[in-house]
C-alpha cells in the first residue's frame, strides 16, 4: 500500500495550509520558573533552617532587653557579612510614642542598607520581639519533626527575620544588584505596638518605591495580605470618694457606678457595616466589700479599617465621657492609637497581581487577601506617609503564633516562598509589577 497521499495532506495542515483547530486564547503554557533563582533558593533552606534556630534559642519577649540586644548583634553580624551597611538605632524619647502598657526600656532596631546600580529603592521588614515572657523557651526549643519546624516565636516573627536574611543572601549568591538602594529594617518592639520603631518606620516607608513585609501567611491560606486592621484602644479612668458601704454610703461617690454608666452609654459605638468596633474587655474598682469605692477603671480594644476613622471614634468617646451619672465624680479618658491600618491601595494590588504570576511559575496559585483579619501590623506604619506599594505576609506559611506549644512553620513553604520573595525584588528593581 503506499502511504504516500496520506502525506500530503498531512503536510498541508501542518504548514497552515489548510484550516487547524485554533487554541483559545487562555489555553496558554504556564511560564516556567527561573531556574537560577530555584537553584539559589534550594541553596538557602538548609541555612535558613540553622539562622531559625539560632533566633529562636535567644529569647526575645518585648520586655526581654537583654535578649532582643544579643538577637539584634547576631543580625547586624549576618547582614554585614552579606555587604550592609548595618546600623544599630536606639528608640529616642522624644519620637517614642508611650502607651500604658510602654517598658522604660524599648529594643533596639537593625537597619541594612545595600547599594546596587538599579535605581528602585525597596524595603524589606520584619521583627525579632516575641509576646513571651524569659524563661518559656524551655518549653518550645527548636526541633524539625516532619515536615514542621517547631519553636518559640519561630512564625511570629522569627521566620521573616530568617527570611530576610537569606532573601538577601539568595541576591547575593545570583549576583543581583540592579536595585538602587535595597533596606533591611527589622525592630524589637512590634508585639507592644511599636513604640520606638514607628518614627523611623513610617520614615524610612516613605523613602521607598515598595515594602515587602514578613510576616506569616496562614497554614491554611497561601496569601499575601493588602490590608490590616488599625487597633486602638481606650482607657477610662473613674476618681471617687471612699465611704463606709454600710454606715455612710450616701457621703461616698461610687466610682463602680459611673464606670458602669460610662460603660453601658458607650456599648453602641461599634459599626460593624463599617469594619469599626469599639468593645470594652477589662473593668477594676474597689478595694474592699465595705467600702464605697473611690477607684474605677475600664479598657476598651478599637478596631478600625480607616485611619480617618480614629477622629471619629476619639471623638465620640470624648463626647460621650461628658455625661455623667454622678457629677461629682471625675472622669478621664485615655485614648491611644495602637497602630494605623493598612489599607489597599491601587500600588499593593498591582504588585500583588504580580506577585501572583511569580507564583504560577512554580504551580502553586497565591491568594492576595485585601480584607483585614483582625490584627495589625508594622505594614501599616510603613505605608502611613506613602503611596508607594506595601504587601503583607511574604513570611513563610506557620500556625499558633501566640501560644506556649505548638508553634510551627511548615518547611515546604521554604524554598517556594524564598523564591517569591527574591524574584518580586529582582523584578521591582527592573521596573516590573510597578
Amino acid at each position: 500500500m503506499n502511504s504516500s497521499r496520506f502525506l500530503i495532506p498531512t503536510l498541508l495542515v501542518c504548514a497552515g495550509w489548510l484550516a487547524c483547530p485554533v487554541p483559545p486564547a487562555h489555553a496558554q503554557l504556564a511560564p516556567s520558573p527561573d531556574a537560577a533563582v530555584q537553584r539559589a533558593a534550594a541553596a538557602q533552606k538548609q541555612p535558613l533552617l540553622a539562622t531559625l534556630k539560632e533566633f529562636v534559642d535567644i529569647e526575645t519577649g518585648s520586655r526581654d532587653f537583654e535578649g532582643i540586644q544579643q538577637a539584634t548583634e547576631l543580625l547586624g553580624n549576618k547582614l554585614k557579612a552579606l555587604g550592609g551597611q548595618v546600623q544599630f538605632i536606639e528608640p529616642q524619647e522624644a519620637t517614642n510614642y508611650r502607651m500604658m502598657d510602654t517598658p522604660e526600656k524599648i529594643g533596639r532596631m537593625v537597619k541594612a542598607t545595600f547599594k546596587g546600580t538599579g535605581t528602585k529603592r525597596i524595603m524589606l521588614i520584619a521583627h525579632i520581639d516575641t509576646v513571651y515572657p524569659k524563661g518559656m523557651a524551655a518549653k518550645q526549643p527548636f526541633r524539625i519533626d516532619g515536615d514542621k519546624a517547631y519553636g518559640l516565636g519561630i512564625s511570629d516573627d522569627k521566620q521573616g527575620v530568617a527570611m530576610v536574611v537569606h532573601v538577601v543572601a539568595m541576591l547575593k549568591a545570583l549576583n543581583f544588584n540592579e536595585y538602587g538602594t535595597l533596606t533591611v529594617l527589622v525592630n524589637g518592639d512590634e508585639e507592644i505596638s511599636s513604640p520606638g520603631s514607628r518614627d523611623e518606620l513610617i520614615r524610612s516607608g516613605g523613602e521607598h518605591d515598595v515594602v515587602m513585609s514578613f510576616e506569616a501567611t496562614r497554614t491554611a491560606n497561601d496569601k499575601l495580605s493588602l490590608a490590616t486592621s488599625g487597633i486602638a484602644s481606650v482607657e477610662l479612668k473613674v476618681e471617687g470618694r471612699a465611704s463606709h458601704a454600710g454606715a455612710a454610703p450616701e457621703r461616698g461617690v461610687n466610682a463602680l457606678y459611673e464606670l458602669s454608666h460610662q460603660i453601658m452609654q458607650m456599648r453602641d459605638l461599634s459599626q460593624n457595616e463599617r469594619g469599626l468596633k469599639l468593645n470594652w474587655t477589662v473593668s477594676q474598682s474597689g478595694t474592699n466589700r465595705n467600702v464605697i469605692p473611690a477607684y474605677a477603671t475600664a479598657q476598651a480594644d478599637v478596631r478600625v479599617l480607616r485611619v480617618a476613622d480614629y477622629d471619629g471614634i476619639e471623638a465620640t468617646v470624648r463626647e460621650r465621657a461628658k455625661k455623667q451619672l454622678l457629677p461629682d465624680a471625675k472622669v478621664t479618658v485615655n485614648f491611644e492609637r495602637r497602630r494605623p491600618p493598612l489599607e489597599v491601595t491601587a500600588a499593593n494590588r498591582k504588585l500583588a497581581a504580580h506577585a501572583q504570576t511569580i507564583y504560577a511559575e512554580l504551580g502553586r496559585k497565591l491568594e492576595v487577601d485585601d480584607q483585614p483579619e483582625g490584627g495589625g501590623t508594622d505594614a501599616a506604619f510603613a505605608a502611613l506617609k506613602t503611596q508607594a506599594a506595601v504587601v503583607e505576609r511574604f513570611g513563610l506559611q506557620g500556625f499558633g503564633g501566640h501560644t506556649a506549644d505548638n508553634e510551627y512553620v511548615l518547611l515546604e513553604t521554604v524554598e517556594a516562598r524564598l523564591y517569591l520573595a527574591a524574584r518580586v525584588v529582582m523584578d521591582v528593581a527592573r521596573g516590573k509589577g510597578l
